[in-house]
């Protein structure tokens, strides 16, 4: 079974960066890309953006594009998500998943157990 540990959350003031990694244990022979999603206190779990292990495809969020961006080390199966200009809105548990298809959200196969957010005013 495939695991997904984030790292790198923590408490942030407004405008600061962080950066967020999802070391994998390995890959599920269908996933394509790795997303990145959060869910912020009493929201539902929304997508913050995607990037494949095997093109230079990625994708992001219209709320956090040009604030977020996405890398990763296939040698290491980590991928990370460097994070912006944070805005107090950003504030949620950040979670990482492996997707059988970029493009498509809904098609995680593995969940990691999410990070902790916080951007204070």
């Amino acid at each position: 079974q495939v695991q997904l540990v984030e790292s790198g959350g923590g408490l942030v003031q407004a405008g600061g960066s962080l950066r967020l990694s999802c070391a994998t244990s390995g890959r599920t022979i269908s996933s394509s890309a790795m997303g990145w999603f959060r869910q912020a206190p009493g929201k539902e779990r929304e997508f913050v953006g995607g990037i494949s292990w095997i093109s230079e495809n990625s994708l992001y969020a219209d709320s956090v594009k040009g604030r977020f961006t996405m890398s990763r080390d296939n040698a290491k199966n980590t991928v990370y998500l460097q994070m912006n200009s944070l805005k107090p809105e950003d504030t949620a548990v950040y979670y990482c998943a492996a997707l059988r298809i970029l493009a498509v959200p809904s098609s995680v196969e593995v969940w990691g157990q999410g990070t902790l957010v916080t951007v204070s005013t």
